[in-house]
């Protein structure tokens, strides 16, 4: 049976951060009980084939579903060729390593609209860069492995939702990742506030996507601080000042019926996975 909704961290458990991501997934699965789990490749993908397999058997053994995140050093818009070249690089070091493990998305940040002409021109140039990298995993036969660009949350970010689906709409092997602390951030604390809000989200991906893209959802989430330009840091759910409110997002991802994987970004990453899979299971009965 599917399990509708999954919850994990992002990267190894807090009181793990010594061991190896084959202990962090026994962690989490035995003692924690949560069933996913990002594996961090942020500052670059250092990962053996030997080690990716292991960790694969024992996700495998354990029902933990992985994704991957891919190193921060990209930009897939620049007008500077090198530094395309190093970008596509580094997502296809991610999705090697990725499609190794089985995880199941590779999650990056798409780039920045600085120094292109427009919006538009740098989202174009994006494109042309990820259809590079899709025909890169055709000729090695990456399939069992999306490439997945996040919503972001800072405004000089390509990532608006819009952008996003656009973007997966141009690239057959690209499904989204919803960060709905990035939303709110991204939107100054205006959007996802309701129920309703988190609806339109997921109808809209549907709309556009199809369903394949709901097969699971791939989402982010902690509480979010930020500024005039978006995203500043994030929080942890226990710090109320801050949004948005994880019962909205998990009523609204009921209310839909979508089957989706939620990972924590909360600094206190498993600990606060644990506190959202406690409250779905408590308020909307989905567990």
């Amino acid at each position: 049976m599917v399990k509708r909704l999954r919850f994990g961290p992002a990267g190894k458990p807090i009181d793990l951060k010594g061991a190896d991501y084959v202990k962090a997934i026994e962690y989490i699965a035995e003692v924690e009980k949560l069933d996913a789990l990002e594996y961090e490749a942020v500052r670059g993908v250092r990962i053996s084939e030997k080690k990716a397999l292991e960790i694969r058997s024992t996700a495998e053994k354990y029902d933990v579903k992985l994704s991957m995140h891919a190193p921060y050093f990209i930009n897939l818009a620049s007008p500077n060729e090198n530094t395309i070249k190093r970008s596509i690089e580094r997502l296809q070091a991610a999705l090697k390593a990725a499609s190794t493990m089985n995880a199941y998305v590779v999650v990056f940040h798409v780039g920045y609209y600085k120094d292109n002409p427009s919006k538009k021109h740098a989202i174009e140039r994006a494109i042309a860069s990820l259809k590079t990298v899709e025909e890169w995993m055709k000729s090695n036969g990456i399939n069992n492995t999306w490439l997945s660009p996040e919503t972001t949350g800072k405004q000089t970010q390509i990532g608006d939702l819009n952008e996003v689906v656009q973007i997966c709409k141009e690239v057959d092997a690209c499904k989204p990742t919803v960060d709905w602390a990035h939303i709110y951030a991204r939107y100054l604390g205006n959007y996802i506030k309701s129920v309703d809000h988190v609806v339109r989200v997921i109808e809209f991906i549907e709309k556009e996507l199809g369903i394949q893209a709901l097969k699971p959802l791939h989402t982010h989430f902690s509480r979010i601080e930020y500024g005039n330009g978006g995203e500043k840091e994030h929080h942890t759910l226990a710090e109320k000042d801050y949004g948005p409110d994880f019962e909205i997002v998990c009523k609204g991802l009921v209310e839909t019926g979508v089957e989706a994987v939620i990972i924590s970004e909360s600094p206190l990453l498993d600990k606060d996975a644990i506190v959202m899979r406690n409250l779905c299971c408590s308020i909307c009965q989905c567990c």
